[in-house]
This record gives C-alpha cells, structure tokens and sequence, in this order.
C-alpha cells in the first residue's frame, strides 16, 4: 500500500526537525531516506508512525488520511534500535551477542509480519556482512511477494544506493532532493546535496562566458583555472560578477602524464597524499592551490611529489549558484 507524507512538519519546543516533508512511496517500493546525522531521520519515521505529535501536515496510507489515528491503528510497522542498549551491555545486563541476536530478530519479525507499510531506522546497525545481505534480501522478498512499502533511512550512503528504489537527501530537516539512486549521484541539484551524498570536489569558481555559451567556461578562485563545465539551463550558471560552486566527482578525474584536448581542462598538479581504500586508492592533488582527490582502481607509478597532468571532464563538472 502507498505511503504519501504531505507538508510534515515537526518542532521541538522552539526548534524545527521537519519543514514542509512531501514524499510518495508507493507499494514494492523501497524508499530511501538518507542524510547525516541529526538531519531528523528519526523524527520523520516517528513522526509518520505517530509515536510523536506533528505540528502540521498529513499522512496518508492508500490515499486515506490517517494523520489523527494512534499508532497501532496506522497499519505501519517500525524496527527501530534502542540506543539504550549499548548500556546494558557495558553495565552487564546485557551482552554484546545476546543483544545482537535481539536486534537481528526484532528485524526479521518485522520484515516477516509486516503486511502494508514497513519503516526501517538505521537497521543495519552493529550487524556483520553476511548478515546485512540475508535481510537485504529478506526486505526485496517482501516488496516483491506482499507488495510490502518500505522506507529505509539510514546516513549509510552505500547502503542505501544499493538497496533502495528511490532516495529522499535529508538535510537539517528539509528534503533537498528526490530521485533514483543514480540521479542522487550523478546529478545533484545543489551544492548540500553534492556535499553530503559521498566524495567530492567542491570549489568556488566565476564564469566567464556568457549566459548564451554552448559550453560555459569558468575562472577557479583558487589556482585562476579556466575551466569548461557542462551545459545547464541558463539560471543555474550564476551572475558573472558572483562566484558558484563548481564540482566533480574524484572518480571522474583523470590522471596522465601525457598530452590531451584542452576541452578536457588539463590541468598540472603535484601529488601531495596517498590514501589505500582497499579496491581503490584515493590521490591528493594541489594543481597551484586548487586541492582535488581523485580515485583510481590502482596507482601506477604516482608517489608524493610526483608531478602529473589531471583532466576534469566538462561533462561531469557540475555547476551549483551560490
């Protein structure tokens, strides 16, 4: 059955969680709330299973409106993790795998009789691999056999790419953004969003072209580069006399040390840090005072102080007004 939430908002004495949450998740979806922590997951999934008193909005479960009804009588099922067990087990009440296999099973009962709309905070929490991939698929099951709404929040980026249908970016209370994974990825829409969902290269930068380009070009404030960026809608690029955020991903920056088009925004740059991720190896760069990562499967023959040439394509360099 389908989830609608429309212009939640939750305040704690003075202060706002939630303002204005609009979302739509419909049934076998598995709908992602994501954002860092304290961005007010917890207070919307409370919010919404009516543990907690809203200060304006509706909730609506098949189109009905059930914003006024007690919890038990909303048809939605929570697995939440107490906080309050990690003192249990330092003071001994509790140990660590007796209040793992607690958790695991509260989950799995969940999941396992929830038959309209199930809403899961930071479930994953404190469980190994393997673990995560049986409920993993346990969840997808109940999607696809029951029909089941899911809503996934968790400040586990990955987690929630992998898993989840449709994500919502969560940020200081408000929804930044809505859209597949890929589109949350690959095309923010504002500098909050970019920042806050996984690695990236943010920069200030002004242009220099005009509104009407084909291609815009850029001056980056740090290092005075000319940059080509991708093609956007005229009101996105900014007033030429005010600077934007240029950005781009450290995957998408290239590392040579040989020759390329100048529409490829070569730029030189020392190494000036090497980091082992494991199946990845994350470079620091300074390009005349310009600092970038840039991610590559393996390092060949880089090692700090080495000298390179690094091209930013224009087509993933993405431009968000200040």
């Amino acid at each position: 059955m389908s989830l609608k939430v429309v212009n939640l908002s939750k305040r704690y004495k003075d202060k706002w969680a939630l303002r204005d949450i609009s979302f739509e998740a419909i049934p076998g979806e598995i709908f992602g709330i994501f954002g860092p922590s304290c961005s007010g997951k917890t207070s919307l999934l409370t919010s919404v299973a009516g543990v907690e008193k809203i200060n304006g909005g509706s909730v609506l479960v098949n189109e009905v409106d059930i914003t006024g009804r007690a919890k038990p009588d909303r048809g939605i099922r929570t697995s939440t993790i107490s906080e309050t067990s990690i003192w249990d087990t330092i003071f001994g009440n509790r140990s660590a795998t007796d209040d793992s296999e607690r958790l695991t099973k509260q989950l799995d009962d969940a999941i396992d009789g929830t038959e309209r709309v199930l809403m899961l905070d930071e479930p994953f929490r404190n469980m190994d691999v393997d673990s995560i991939k049986v409920r993993v698929e346990r969840i997808r099951s109940a999607c696809r056999e029951r029909g089941v709404t899911v809503i996934f929040a968790s400040n586990d980026l990955e987690q929630v790419l992998s898993l989840c249908d449709r994500v919502a970016v969560l940020v200081r209370g408000e929804i930044q953004q809505i859209g597949t994974p890929q589109e949350i990825y690959e095309k923010p829409e504002s500098r909050i969003v970019a920042a806050v969902t996984g690695r990236n290269n943010l920069f200030s930068a002004r242009r220099l072209s005009s509104s009407k380009a084909d291609i815009p070009e850029f001056l980056s404030i740090d290092g005075s580069h000319r940059l080509f960026a991708q093609r956007i809608e005229r009101k996105g690029l900014g007033a030429l006399n005010q600077n934007v955020t240029l950005g781009i991903r450290p995957e998408h920056i290239s590392i040579s040390f040989g020759a390329s088009f100048p529409a490829d925004n070569l730029l030189k740059a020392t190494v000036t840090g090497v980091r082992f991720l494991g199946p990845t190896t994350l470079i620091e760069l300074d390009a005349d005072g310009l600092k970038l990562d840039a991610l590559v499967l393996r390092l060949v023959g880089l090692s700090i102080g080495d000298e390179c040439m690094v091209g930013l394509p224009p087509d993933r360099i993405h431009i968000f007004a200040n």
